[in-house]
């Protein structure tokens, strides 16, 4: 049961993300909440297997922490990235003359 709040916590602070960061017309809606949904999933598994008490605060906070983290660091990314190629492409095309 706590997987599933740490899992709905990593997409709430992917949401969040998401909102956050700028350039969101250039990535999907659902991207920062999937990444930090299973970032969360992931991590939670991890300090489990690791030997770290459910009921402990510290796995919640790695866990939240660490998937609001990767979502923040893909958001921005994929922003830039999607951002560098939209113009490469535009620069690509003015060139040809399309």
């Amino acid at each position: 049961m706590e997987l599933l709040f740490a899992v709905l916590g990593g997409i709430l602070l992917g949401a969040v993300a998401h909102v956050v960061v700028p350039r969101r017309t250039t990535r999907g809606v659902l991207v920062a909440p999937a990444v930090g949904g299973i970032a969360a999933a992931v991590l939670w598994e991890a300090l489990t297997w690791a030997g770290w008490p459910y009921d402990g605060t510290w796995i919640w906070v790695v866990a939240l922490l660490g998937s609001a983290a990767v979502a923040l660091v893909v958001a921005v990314v994929l922003g830039r990235r999607r951002t560098a190629a939209d113009e490469a492409h535009y620069e690509r095309l003015v060139k040809q003359g399309a």
